[in-house]
């Protein structure tokens, strides 16, 4: 079944860098458009970042413009989410999924992954 698999997360300082990765199996991967969420505790999931299946179109959160970036690499069934300038606010479990039917933006997500923790520390 298809399902991606996140690394990446961790512990670091306010301010620091962190790169996540999402990896899926299969070729199906690369035609759809993917999402990096993020789920704070009691708080809803949310989307960060989205691209498209060719990389050409990006959308971004409000709350992360200018500190986070959204990459893929579809040779390697990849997505990344790199993070800088990292608050305490952005602790949270990030997960990654690709939409159900699109290529360009993540509306209906799917397939979800199991999520890495980020913990943002003073």
């Amino acid at each position: 079944q298809e399902q991606p698999v996140e690394s990446g997360g961790g512990a670091v300082q306010a301010g620091g860098s962190l790169t996540l990765s999402c990896a899926a199996s299969g070729p199906i991967f690369d035609s759809y458009a993917v999402g990096w969420f993020r789920q704070a505790p009691g708080m809803e999931r949310e989307l960060v970042a989205s691209i498209s299946w060719d990389g050409a179109h990006t959308v971004y959160a409000d709350a992360i413009k200018g500190r986070f970036t959204i990459s893929r690499d579809n040779a390697k069934t990849t997505v990344y989410l790199h993070m800088s300038s990292l608050k305490l606010e952005d602790t949270a479990v990030y997960y990654c999924a690709r939409d159900k039917f699109s290529g360009v933006v993540v509306t209906q997500p799917g397939y979800w992954g199991q999520g890495t923790q980020v913990t943002v520390s003073s």
